[in-house]
C-alpha cells in the first residue's frame, strides 16, 4: 500500500495546479523523496500566530493553493455568519518573499467570491492591519507574514471585526469550512473592480493615533533630549516609526540605513529577531558612537521590539521581554492612576512574568492571564466591553498600549519606551534605575526562556515525548524547592500538592504545563505554535532590599535558574 504522503503528492501532479506546480512536484517524485515527505506528510495548520511555514509545494508549505484554500474557506464562512451583508476584508502583507504576489492571490481570491477587498499598496506594518481593519468596517483582515523567521519562511494571519486574531471555536468552524474544500474549489479568477488599493492615507491615521496613545505627559525639552538608535532590521517599521517619533517631537533619532531597507533576505544579521543580542549589533555599536541613551529594534512585521539601555555602568544593555512589559505596564498605571475610574485591568500570558499581577496590584488595578498568544489579550478587551484596557504585554517582547490596534504593536510600544526614557532623563534617573526601584518595591523577579529546535517528522515525535514525560512524571523539587501547584492546561486542571486537591482551569485548552514551588518558583513547558521548538519558561524571584544589592540577588537569582535547567537536562 503506498503511503499517504505520495497519493497527496500525485494530485498536485494534475489540474487545477498549474503547470509549474506539477513540474516542482514530480522533480520531487525523481530526485528528492524526503523532502516529497515533508511537503505532504501533513496539512499546515493554524498555531498561536496562524499559519505559518516554510514557501513551496505541497500541503505542509505556504503557497497560492494553501493560501488559496484558506481565502475559499474563509469566503464560504462570511456568507454564513454574515448572511446579506456587503462582506469587507482588509489585507497588508511584509518585506518577505512572495508576500507581496501571495497578498495579491489572496486578494484576488476573495473579490472572486464577491468579497469587498482594501489591499495595502506596498508592504505595513501589521498593527496597521489590525487598526486599518477597524477603521475601515471590515469582518475580516489577514496579513501575510512570518513575524521573525528566517528567510524560507511565509505565513498567513487572520484577524476577526474586532481587529484581535481568531481564537476558538470560530478558528475551528473556520478550519472547518476549509477542510471540507478540495483545492479545485478555489476562484483565483479576480474581481478587479472589488479590490481598492490604500496606503497614505491610512498611514497618516494610523501615524496620528499611535502618537496619541503612545505619548504621555512629557516635555518638549524632554523628548529633544533623548538621543535614540533605530533599527527596523530590514522590516516594515521603517514604514511608520520614523514618522511617530518625529510626530512626537524626538529630534535625535539615529537610524541604522544598513538595515533600513526591506529585505526579506535579512541581510545584516542571522535572524531578524530582536530577542537575539546580535541583531541589535550594529545598532548598538552606532548608539556607542552617537553616544545615544536608548536603542530599539523591531522585528520584520513590526509587532516585536528590542530594547537596550544604559545600565549603571554606563554600558548598553538588552532587556528582555519580561522587563520591557513591566517597565511599560508601570508607566501607563502611573501616568493615568489619577483619572482611574475602577473599571481598568491589564493583562498578559501564563507564561510570562508573575511580576505583572504584582504590579497591577499595587494599583488596584485587575490583572487578567490569558494562554500565549495576544489573540488572547485582545479576547480578554473584546470580553470586557465595560472594562478599560491600559495596556498589556508577553513574555516575547510585544505590548499593547490601549486598544485601538488590537495586537502587539511595536510602532506605538516604540514611542511610548521612549516616553518612559525621556521622562525619567529629564528627571535625572534612567531606565534602569527605574527597574531596580520597581524590584525593591515588588521583588525581583528574574526570567530565563530556553527554546529547543526540533524539526521535522522525527522532531515532533520529541516534542510529543519530552511533554508526556514531563506530564507522566511529574517533579517533585526543583532547584531543592518543593513542588505545590501543576498546572496541565490540556487536561484543564491545576493540581495542588500540598492538600491534595484539584480544581479546574478556566482557560481554554492548550498544551501547557507550568510547575510552582513553595517559594514562587515557576517552570513552564510548551510546544511552540508557529516554530519546531519546545520551549521552557523558568521565573525566579528574591526580595530586593535596596537597590545596593541588585548584583549579589541578581547572581543568586542567576545560580538559581542554572539550577534549574541542569536538573531539565537543558
Amino acid at each position: 500500500m503506498e503511503n499517504t504522503f505520495t497519493e497527496k503528492a500525485k494530485q498536485w501532479l494534475s489540474s487545477p495546479f498549474d503547470t509549474e506546480t506539477q513540474k516542482e512536484v514530480q522533480e520531487l517524485f525523481d530526485n528528492d523523496l524526503k523532502t516529497l515527505e515533508e511537503a505532504f506528510y501533513t496539512n499546515i495548520s493554524f498555531g498561536t500566530g496562524g499559519m505559518r511555514g516554510t514557501m513551496g509545494v505541497g500541503t505542509n508549505k505556504i503557497n497560492k493553493y494553501t493560501l488559496g484554500k484558506n481565502t475559499q474557506g474563509i469566503s464560504e464562512y462570511l456568507k454564513k455568519v454574515f448572511p446579506g451583508e456587503t462582506h469587507k476584508v482588509a489585507i497588508a502583507y511584509d518585506c518577505r518573499h512572495n508576500s507581496k504576489s501571495l497578498g495579491k492571490v489572496v486578494a484576488d481570491v476573495f473579490s472572486a467570491n464577491g468579497v469587498k477587498v482594501y489591499l495595502f499598496d506596498d508592504l505595513r506594518p501589521t498593527p496597521e492591519l489590525s487598526y486599518a481593519l477597524k477603521k475601515l468596517d471590515c469582518h475580516c483582515g489577514i496579513v501575510l507574514t512570518a513575524s521573525h523567521n528566517p528567510p524560507e519562511y511565509n505565513g498567513y494571519k487572520v484577524y476577526w471585526q474586532d481587529g484581535g486574531q481568531l481564537v476558538p471555536p470560530q478558528d475551528g468552524d473556520i478550519i472547518n469550512e476549509i477542510n471540507a474544500l478540495d483545492f479545485s474549489d478555489i476562484k483565483f479568477e479576480s474581481n478587479p473592480e472589488l479590490i481598492e488599493m490604500i496606503g497614505a492615507e491610512m498611514d497618516k491615521e494610523f501615524v496620528k493615533d499611535s502618537v496619541e496613545n503612545g505619548s504621555q505627559n512629557n516635555s518638549k525639552e524632554a523628548r529633544e533630549n533623548l538621543k535614540i538608535v533605530f533599527t527596523s532590521l530590514h522590516g516594515t517599521s521603517i514604514m511608520s516609526v520614523p514618522q511617530v517619533l518625529e510626530e512626537a517631537g524626538y529630534t535625535q533619532v539615529k537610524i541604522v540605513e544598513e538595515q533600513a531597507k526591506p529585505d526579506g533576505d535579512f541581510p545584516t544579521v542571522v535572524s531578524p529577531n530582536p530577542e537575539e543580542p546580535e541583531a541589535l549589533k550594529m545598532a548598538l555599536e552606532k548608539a556607542e558612537e552617537t553616544n545615544s541613551d536608548i536603542v530599539i529594534g523591531t522585528d520584520p512585521d513590526a509587532d516585536r521590539l528590542g530594547i537596550a539601555v544604559r545600565n549603571r555602568a554606563g554600558e548598553l544593555e538588552l532587556l528582555n521581554g519580561n522587563q520591557t512589559m513591566i517597565l511599560m505596564t508601570w508607566f501607563l498605571l502611573d501616568q493615568q492612576k489619577e483619572n482611574f475610574k475602577g473599571n481598568e485591568f491589564i493583562a498578559s500570558t501564563i507564561v510570562s512574568t508573575p511580576m505583572m499581577k504584582v504590579l497591577g496590584d499595587s494599583y488596584g488595578v485587575e490583572y487578567a492571564e490569558t494562554l500565549t498568544g495576544f489573540k488572547w489579550i485582545a479576547d480578554q478587551i473584546k470580553e470586557r466591553p465595560d472594562q478599560y484596557f491600559v495596556g498589556g504585554g508577553e513574555e516575547s517582547f510585544g505590548f499593547m498600549v490601549g486598544d485601538f490596534v488590537r495586537d502587539k504593536d511595536a510602532v506605538t510600544s516604540t514611542l511610548l519606551i521612549c516616553e518612559i526614557a525621556a521622562k525619567l532623563k529629564s528627571e535625572g534617573s534612567s531606565v534602569y534605575e527605574k527597574l531596580i526601584q520597581l524590584y525593591v518595591e515588588h521583588g525581583y523577579y528574574k526570567e530565563k526562556l530556553i527554546s529547543l529546535v526540533k524539526k521535522g517528522i522525527e522532531g515532533q515525535k520529541l516534542i510529543k515525548q519530552k511533554m508526556e514525560d514531563l506530564r507522566n512524571n511529574p517533579l517533585k523539587h526543583i532547584a531543592g524547592e518543593k513542588v505545590v501547584l501543576i498546572e496541565d492546561y490540556q487536561a484543564s486542571t491545576a493540581q495542588n500538592l500540598q492538600n491534595d486537591t484539584q480544581t479546574e482551569i478556566d482557560i481554554p485548552k492548550s498544551n501547557v504545563l507550568i510547575y510552582y514551588t513553595e517559594n514562587g518558583t515557576k517552570v513552564a513547558a510548551r510546544p511552540s505554535g508557529t516554530e519546531p521548538k519546545i520551549k521552557f519558561y523558568m521565573s525566579v524571584n528574591e526580595t530586593l532590599e535596596k537597590a545596593e544589592d541588585f548584583d549579589a540577588v541578581g547572581k543568586t537569582l542567576d545560580n538559581k535558574i542554572e539550577k534549574i535547567l541542569s536538573e531539565l537536562g537543558l
